[in-house]
């Protein structure tokens, strides 16, 4: 998008040279294509590969950094402009020139789609430079801003284009739907173009969170990944992580309900300080049940499932790592469905919801039910993904795109004694899919539960701030 807001009159002439031009709507709209990097970046580290289609200069590309930068640009003055500019990365006139079998990490499309004669056969092309955790980012000019553009051209105020496809959301997510893709987010930003501090960041990172001002910023953010098996179950192994603290009397059905799945199946309890023989059970059962693979690990810092759920997944060897609470009032026979909608890449970060069946009476409180609700609800909203049940201990991911959530762990800075939020929202940091199955909650037969409905609700929401300042304002 080329806006200017200054008169014609005092304008002076572009250039005809299509990269000395370029360069004179950029400088002319510095703020714009900063915004542009800013919301690339946030989506794409650096150190990636990235293929770029409509890469013009190819400054974009340059700064995301990559460890493999491919950009197509068909014009062959731009196309030029770019080789000389990053002689690190490579640019190539057409994907045809890309090295077959190459993959990359990210596809990036910007200000582009709208020229694509044919998006959907782009989409198509661009599927076998795909792998199971790829990331197509895609920013688009939001077509409730077409009257706007279209009499800044004509008041000269905005370069001359031509016609373009003004795609809606609804539109994009059916063309990369029928091209072999599935939509992760999508969600408007930018409603204001141009520099004007401090108006503008208040508009551009807070008032573009909220309805209805979330429909009308001018570009339009969608990220995809490609629909295809994500590992082999055959030769896919599996870690439960089940955090204990006075539990003992579950811990013989623990081991006797969890499936083996996969290539085998690992169960390590991570066990904080219990008072009640606990430790002593599960020596036992491992001494009980040799064809089972059962590891103990003391909990060690501070307290709370977190620190038990990060200990159990930092010593796990599997491929996939799963949490099982130890109250098993998520029974553990539910667990291979888990593992079957991870490895057909249904989605990448697994969640239990347990307000869709009834649940058996105690099973929860009538305050800590209604809690779930508010927290789904706003969840939801801090995601941008549809979330039901956020404090169902029963998460599953594989280790790959844990250590990615490890990756920027410090980048949310969250405290989390639980161990749930610093997952969801390091899922949702790294736009991975997040899906829920349904199970039937059940009452406990041992023990006391060790949440506490206000204290720990109070922390809930102090966290969930922090998510919103991290998550949607910075």
């Amino acid at each position: 998008m080329e806006f200017e807001v200054e008169s014609a009159s005092s304008r002076p002439s572009p250039p005809l040279d299509p990269a000395a031009e370029h360069d004179y709507w950029r400088n002319r709209n510095r703020y714009y294509y900063d915004e542009l990097t800013r919301l690339f970046r946030r989506h794409i580290p650096p150190g990636k590969s990235v293929l770029e289609v409509g890469s013009q200069t190819g400054d974009l590309l340059s700064a995301l950094h990559p460890s493999v930068g491919i950009g197509i640009e068909s014009n062959p003055a731009l196309l030029e402009a770019a080789r000389e500019r990053h002689p690190g990365l490579s640019f190539v006139a057409s994907l045809a020139d890309v090295p077959a079998g190459q993959t990359f990490d990210y596809i990036a499309i910007c200000n582009t789609i709208g020229y694509m004669r044919d998006v959907q056969a782009e989409f198509e092309r661009l599927r076998p430079f795909c792998h199971p955790d790829t990331r197509v980012i895609i920013a688009y000019q939001n077509a409730v801003w077409e009257p706007v553009l279209n009499l800044a051209t004509r008041l000269g105020l905005r370069r001359s284009v031509p016609n373009q496809n003004w795609l809606s959301r609804d539109d994009v997510a059916n063309l990369l739907d029928l091209s072999g893709y599935e939509v992760i987010r999508q969600y408007c930003e930018t409603l204001w173009p141009k520099s004007a501090p401090p108006l503008d960041r208040f508009l551009n990172r807070f008032l573009v969170r909220f309805w209805p001002w979330k429909h009308l910023g001018l570009v339009v953010l969608t990220i995809a990944r490609p629909l295809m098996p994500a590992l082999d179950p055959a030769t896919t192994t599996v870690s439960v992580i089940i955090p204990t603290r006075n539990e003992r009397g579950n811990i013989q059905a623990a081991v006797e309900r969890t499936p083996e799945m996969g290539a085998g199946t690992e169960l390590i309890f991570v066990d904080g300080w219990s008072t009640d023989g606990t430790v002593e059970e599960i020596q036992r059962c491992i001494e009980a049940y040799p064809h089972r693979r059962i590891r103990f690990i003391p909990q060690e810092g501070q307290r709370g499932k977190g620190q038990a759920v990060r200990q159990g997944f930092a010593a796990a060897t599997g491929d996939v790592l799963m949490i099982l609470d130890a109250d098993l009032t998520v029974a553990p026979e539910d667990l291979p469905r888990f593992f079957d909608a991870l490895v057909r890449g249904k989605g990448e970060f697994i969640n239990g919801t347990r307000l869709v069946y009834p649940m058996e009476d105690q099973a929860m409180r009538f305050l800590n039910k209604l809690g779930n609700r508010f927290f789904s609800i706003l969840f939801t909203w801090l995601i941008g993904q549809r979330f039901r049940d956020t404090l169902c201990g029963t998460k599953v991911l594989t280790r790959r795109n844990y250590q990615k959530i490890l990756a920027t762990r410090a980048e949310l800075g969250l405290l989390d004694p639980f161990g749930d939020f610093d997952l969801i929202f390091g899922a949702a940091r790294n736009d991975l899919r997040i899906i829920e199955i349904p199970v039937r909650y059940g009452a406990r037969t041992y023990g006391q539960t060790n949440i506490s409905r206000f204290r720990d609700g109070w922390l809930l929401l102090r966290m969930s701030w922090q998510a919103f300042w991290k998550l949607k304002l910075r």
